[in-house]
C-alpha cells in the first residue's frame, strides 16, 4: 500500500508528533508552520490530507489540489476555508468541535464575574494608584443570583456557559433559532424567540454563535442600545460577530458597564481601532471597563493536545476510507 501525504499547514513549528504517533503508519507527515496562504503554491497540490488552523485556503488553492482526500480545520470555526467550493472538488470539510469546549465556556464566565463583581475596575485603579482604597468606586454592584444571563448560540460551548451560569443562580435564556424545541426544559433554562427578546432583558449576553452571513455584526451598536443600560457583552466566538467599534461610545455613556472581548475581525488589531485605542487610554472608561484579550480563551495544553490529536484521528478516518466524524460541507 503506498503512503499517504499528510500535511500540516499551520501552527504546528518542528516535528508533528502527536499527528506522526497517529498516522506514521500511514502517511508521512509534513508541518509547513506557514501563515501565508500565498507561499503555499506547489506546497500542497499533491497532499493526500491537510490540517489547517488559521492560515485561509481559498478557490485558487484549493483548485490545484490533484489528490486531497479531506481537508481538516484543527479548530472549531470553519470560515477561513473555501468549503462550499471543496464539496464542487469533492472534498470534504471537517473541524475538531469539541476541543476547547470547557475552555471558551470557563474563560466567558470568567469575563462576566471580572466585570460583574468589579474585579478588573478595581484592581485597574489601585494598581495606578488613583482614588480611594475603597469599594465604592465600583458601586453599585448586584448579587448575580437571580440576575439574566443571555446565551447567543446554544452549542456545544454555549450550553457549557449556560450551566456554568445556571450554577451560579443565574436566570439563564438562550436565542438560538436553529435549536430543536426542548433544550430549555432539559437543561432548566429559558428561550427567547427573538435576538431583541434575549438582548431586552439580559444583564450579560454571551456570544457564542459561529460566524457566517447570518451572524456578521449580529450584535452591532442597535442591538446593545436594545441591551438594558449598565449590562455587559462578553465575546468569545468570532470577533466579526460583534461590532466592537461600537463598544467605546456604548461603555462612555453607561449602556455597557463593562465588556470582555477575546477576538477581533482581524488580529492583531491595527492600533487606531477605536476599541483598542479607548482600551489604552487611561482617560477613557474603556480602560476600565474593558477586558481584552488575544484569542485565548480556547487555550489549555490539555485542550492543544486534544486538538491536534483529534484532528488527526480524523485524517486517519479519511485515509482508511472509514466514516468522518465532523463534515461541514
Amino acid at each position: 500500500m503506498p503512503r499517504f501525504r499528510a500535511v500540516v499547514v499551520d501552527f504546528v513549528s518542528g516535528e508533528p508528533t502527536v499527528e506522526q504517533t497517529i498516522l506514521g503508519d500511514l502517511a508521512d507527515v509534513v508541518a509547513l508552520d506557514e501563515p501565508d496562504e500565498l507561499k503555499l503554491a506547489g506546497r500542497l497540490d499533491h497532499a493526500d490530507a491537510i490540517m489547517v488552523y488559521n492560515t485561509t485556503l481559498r478557490t485558487p488553492t484549493l483548485a490545484r489540489l490533484t489528490n486531497c482526500k479531506l481537508i481538516v480545520r484543527c479548530a472549531v470555526g470553519f470560515d477561513n476555508i473555501d468549503h462550499a467550493f471543496a464539496r464542487t472538488r469533492g472534498i470534504p470539510v471537517c473541524n475538531v468541535p469539541d476541543y476547547g469546549t470547557e475552555e471558551v465556556a470557563d474563560t466567558a464566565v470568567g469575563l462576566m464575574l471580572a466585570l460583574v463583581r468589579g474585579n478588573h475596575f478595581h484592581n485597574n485603579r489601585l494598581q495606578r494608584g488613583e482614588g480611594p482604597w475603597t469599594y465604592k468606586t465600583a458601586a453599585p454592584i448586584s448579587r448575580l443570583r437571580g440576575k439574566v444571563f443571555g446565551v447567543v448560540g446554544l452549542g456545544r460551548i454555549g450550553t457549557a456557559a449556560a450551566l456554568r451560569a445556571k450554577a451560579f443562580g443565574m436566570d439563564v435564556v438562550y436565542f438560538d433559532p436553529f435549536k430543536p424545541d426542548g433544550y430549555d426544559k432539559a437543561l432548566g433554562i429559558r428561550r427567547a424567540n427573538t435576538l431583541h427578546d434575549l438582548l431586552r432583558q439580559s444583564l450579560v449576553v454571551s456570544v457564542h454563535t459561529p460566524l457566517n452571513d447570518r451572524t456578521r455584526n449580529l450584535i452591532d451598536a442597535a442591538a446593545i442600545a436594545a441591551m438594558p443600560r449598565g449590562s455587559i457583552l462578553i465575546n468569545t466566538a468570532r470577533g466579526a460577530i460583534v461590532d466592537a467599534a461600537a463598544i467605546p461610545e456604548a461603555i462612555a455613556r453607561g449602556q455597557l458597564a463593562g465588556a470582555g472581548i477575546d477576538v477581533l475581525p482581524v488580529e492583531p488589531p491595527p492600533a487606531d481601532h477605536p476599541l483598542l485605542a479607548a482600551w489604552r487610554n487611561p482617560a477613557h472608561p474603556c480602560h476600565d471597563r474593558v477586558i481584552l484579550t488575544p484569542h485565548s480563551a480556547f487555550y489549555s495544553e490539555e485542550g492543544i493536545l486534544d486538538m491536534r490529536t483529534k484532528g488527526a484521528e480524523e485524517v486517519r478516518r479519511g485515509l482508511l476510507g472509514e466514516p468522518l466524524r465532523n463534515v461541514v460541507n
